[in-house]
């Protein structure tokens, strides 16, 4: 189960909007650029654990296979 902050960030890669993808300023609606950092950083660790696919750099989608929940 992901924490709550990930769940706001994955959710909108999740909508039909976002089919081939998102940036982080797209995400994180918040104009400052710390923001947006720390919504890209938090996108690449949910990339590195398989949560989402990092398609191009900076461009972010839910990775197609489920996350095999932890036994």
């Amino acid at each position: 189960m992901l924490a709550p902050e990930y769940q706001r960030i994955l959710s909108p890669l999740a909508a039909p909007e976002a089919g081939g993808g998102m940036r982080a300023k797209q995400i994180g609606r918040e104009a400052t650029s710390a923001r947006v950092e720390g919504v890209r950083s938090r996108l690449k660790r949910l990339a590195t654990r398989g949560w989402a696919t990092e398609v191009e750099p900076g461009l972010f989608t839910l990775h197609e296979e489920p996350v095999p929940a932890a036994a």
